[in-house]
């Protein structure tokens, strides 16, 4: 019995020291490198397969200095106004989503951009406890790592943005017919708007409670500074903004 219970803890340690430092590896090693690709790029690979569609895959890597500043703007006043001043976790977005969850029945994220860029880039879309703290401990992780500038770079290159349709540049080119870059101020509140729900609501063709979202949206923008910032910008942000 107790050759097993050793036999045991040194699976443990050894499955631990395993996890920790491939995942502290792949979180340093896209600090600096492209992602490729998303866990949930294949799974919907495999469900396109699975139902007997053509494959749908648009994904193309740009740094954030080639992606038009209206965009991040844009994601920012939708997604996560307090992106620059949490730490990861939003707790008055939580609450808010809880409480319209008690109240209306209606069910809202409370993810932050952070949350979401974990999610995207090393787990899978569920809603069950483990995947919640998988995507808590990867939060952190990018977080203290990656800082909010290579944060937003990666989220507006892996997020869904339609249809087998993943990141700015893929979105800009098939819906708009232009790079990232050049996206204006509308089509960046317009793509924006459709990240609820990127399979629901597509871009290239709005509805009207799109249209009234991307309005809503802009005038949120107003009210942000302009995005990129340097490190310093970031902090005297916080600053400013600290409750």
């Amino acid at each position: 019995m107790e050759r097993i219970w050793h036999y045991v803890k040194q699976t443990l340690k050894w499955g631990a020291i395993a996890f920790f430092g491939s995942t502290i590896f792949m979180v340093i090693l896209y600090k600096y490198v492209p992602v490729p690709y998303s866990p949930l790029m294949f799974i919907r690979c495999y469900q396109q397969v699975k139902n007997g569609q053509q494959l749908r895959m648009k994904h193309e890597w740009v740094p954030l200095d080639s992606i038009s500043p209206e965009l991040p703007l844009a994601v920012w006043s939708s997604e996560d106004q307090n992106f620059l001043t949490h730490n990861g976790f939003d707790m008055d977005g939580i609450m808010q989503a809880i409480k319209e969850r008690e109240e209306r029945g209606r069910i809202r994220g409370g993810s932050t951009i952070s949350q979401q860029t974990a999610k995207n880039v090393f787990l899978w879309p569920s809603s069950t406890w483990v995947r919640k703290g998988f995507e808590a401990y990867f939060t952190v992780l990018i977080e203290i790592v990656w800082g909010k500038q290579r944060i937003m770079e990666v989220y507006l290159n892996t997020i869904e943005m339609g249809d087998g349709i993943y990141g700015a540049e893929a979105v800009a080119l098939e819906h708009f017919g232009v790079h990232a870059k050049d996206l204006n101020r509308n089509q960046c509140a317009l793509i924006a708007a459709t990240l609820p729900n990127p399979i629901r609501f597509d871009s290239s063709n709005p509805s009207s409670y799109m249209y009234k979202r991307q309005r809503w949206i802009t005038r949120q923008m107003r009210w942000l500074k302009s995005f990129p910032m340097t490190d310093e910008e970031i902090e005297e942000w916080k600053k400013a903004h600290e409750k």
